[in-house]
């Protein structure tokens, strides 16, 4: 039972402000935390959760894969703009399950940021007792070194990464197609983190568009071609995890696929061709699944289920 004088709450604090030495902030504690930025430059802001993918988290208490499918949901989309992430503020809603379950999510939470020097800077937690699982929505402040434009152009090869699995889109689907008591691993194996990769990325190559594969999956690439059109033909490079093949099996189209899943690529780049080669010689599960011509902003994908192609 929740206990709203929060007994436990000198813990969460304490592992709040383990997250505080970073080279980018300095935070002194006080009613709220005072910030004082270390750096100058453009920031950004980014604010995501995990949604109804938390009811498995809950139902089998993964809550530090939670953690990080709330963070990925938020740094991979912060990659799209080369932004390095300094800060973060969450709102935690779950079940009335008492402490436990806030204590592990934070002492998870405050362990990854410091690994990645963010500093937890803000965070609420909301008890409901008329919700089935949780959700970890959190807001990450980050700051970019060189503005760039975020375009797919024509002539470039097209790079995927390729995913974890169903990271943490479609779970509305993904219930729609599986009775209660139907469990598999993949409904909670956390979201890749594209993040470090691609910041690395972008140091040393010429990059011109990127998109995080996730709500809408492929149909996110229109958001980043203009008079362009994505052609997908080699999708099997980075062959989709079985649970893609258990779905498709169950009744969906190949553009019920591609509209709601990642499809087992969850990050998607567009690179000069000597770029891209570069890249998929160098980055671990990275493949050459494309190019890009000029055209209308249309997805073409070649399915990897049954190799035909459709236009999103």
């Amino acid at each position: 039972m929740y206990n709203p004088s929060k007994p436990y709450k000198h813990e969460l604090l304490s592992l709040i402000e383990s997250t505080w030495q970073t080279p980018y902030v300095s935070v002194t504690s006080g009613t709220y935390p005072i910030i004082k930025k270390k750096f100058k430059g453009l920031e950004v802001q980014h604010t995501d959760g995990i949604g109804t993918k938390g009811i498995y988290h809950t139902k089998r208490g993964t809550y530090k894969e939670a953690v990080l499918d709330a963070l990925a949901m938020n740094l991979n989309d912060l990659a799209l703009v080369g932004a390095v992430p300094y800060a973060l503020s969450d709102h935690i809603t779950l079940p009335d399950q008492g402490s436990g379950p806030v204590l592990a999510i934070i002492r998870a939470l405050s362990a990854e940021c410091k690994k990645r020097k963010i500093a937890i800077v803000g965070g609420e937690t909301s008890h409901h007792d008329n919700v089935d699982g949780l959700d970890i929505g959190m807001t990450v402040s980050g700051f970019i070194l060189t503005r760039r434009e975020n375009r797919m152009r024509a002539g470039d090869l097209l790079v995927g990464f390729k995913s974890s699995g169903l990271h943490s889109n479609g779970f509305t689907k993904v219930r729609a197609l599986f009775r209660t008591g139907e469990w598999r691993e993949d409904f909670v194996r956390p979201t890749a983190i594209y993040l470090d990769t691609i910041l690395e990325i972008l140091k040393r190559y010429e990059v011109h568009g990127m998109m995080h594969i996730t709500g809408g999956a492929f149909t996110k690439l229109k958001d980043v071609l203009k008079k362009c059109d994505a052609y997908i033909s080699a999708p099997r490079k980075l062959a989709p995890q079985p649970i893609f093949s258990e779905l498709k099996s169950r009744g969906l189209s190949d553009r019920e696929m591609y509209t709601t899943f990642n499809c087992g690529i969850g990050f998607v780049l567009s690179a000069p061709e000597k770029d891209a080669l570069q890249i998929v010689k160098e980055v671990k599960n990275a493949a050459i699944i494309g190019r890009v011509e000029r055209g209308e902003a249309r997805i073409h994908v070649t399915s990897a289920f049954t190799g035909k192609t459709i236009v999103l």
